[in-house]
């Protein structure tokens, strides 16, 4: 059997604040639904089709999501069926491909790209999201971090659940920010899980502008760093002067989110 449809999803076909990458990392049935969306065109009109999402780590890479035998076309959506012996390699095999200027929407005939990909990598065990990168060079998407935190990726919560500190969320639609802070029991990881969950954190600025506008809100426009990183024996006083102090340098009582 050889798929003839191909199906590429990118950053392109997302709604603000999603990819399908991310969707696939939360969840894989997230993934499908990229997939099984019909919208108003008809796209599926083969049996077989050959999906990858932009694999946006890198440049001009995508990563394999399986091959689809379309089922049936109903008036919102499509039945697929996934070819089990493709299903080994979903999430696994990253592609090579320059999509050049002018390639719009998401549906192609495969014959005449196939010769255009090229294995770049074959990765070990299936994607299951970015690498943790150290605490230094986390300044992170909220949309990005949200399927990390869904799946609870091992190296991520191992070295958040180490600390305390002092932590930054930044507003890209305005340039406002809110200046938070871990401590006592709690460290990084519960914390930001906290906002993964409800977009807010409980901050009561920030509680809110969620509960006007909704955690997609969130997931468009706030940035997560961290500004100060302590262990775990450090003592609450201290961690709360940092704090302080670092809301007095970025101003965010007066011109931010943060309150007291």
């Amino acid at each position: 059997m050889t798929p003839r449809g191909l199906s590429i999803t990118s950053l392109v076909e997302t709604k603000i604040g999603f990819s399908p990458l991310d969707e696939y990392v939360a969840d894989y049935k997230n993934w499908r639904g990229w997939n099984e969306w019909r919208g108003h065109r008809n796209d599926w009109t083969r049996e077989f089709i050959f999906s990858v999402m932009e694999f946006y780590p890198k440049f001009d890479a995508w990563l394999f999501g399986g091959v689809f035998r379309v089922l049936e076309c109903n008036e919102d959506h499509y039945r697929l069926e996934e070819v089990d012996e493709y299903k080994k390699f979903v999430g696994t095999i990253i592609l090579s491909f320059h999509r050049y200027q002018g390639m719009r929407g998401r549906a192609y005939y495969l014959e005449n790209y196939f010769d255009a990909f090229e294995v770049a990598e074959i990765l070990p065990a299936p994607y299951s999201g970015e690498s943790f990168p150290g605490y230094e060079h986390i300044n992170h998407d909220f949309c990005i971090l949200e399927p990390i935190f869904k799946s609870e990726r091992s190296d991520w919560k191992a070295a958040l659940s180490s600390i305390k500190g002092v932590y930054l969320i930044s507003d890209k639609s305005n340039g406002r920010q809110y200046i938070g802070s871990a401590y006592g029991y709690m460290g990084i990881w519960p914390r930001w899980a906290c906002y993964m969950g409800t977009g807010h954190g409980w901050n009561d600025e920030l509680t809110k502008l969620i509960s006007e506008k909704s955690i997609k809100y969130a997931r468009e426009n706030f940035r997560l760093s961290l500004l100060e990183v302590m262990s775990m024996p450090t003592p609450d006083d201290s961690i709360i002067v940092r704090e302080s102090h670092w809301k007095n340098v970025l101003l965010t009582r007066e011109f931010g989110y943060n309150k007291n």
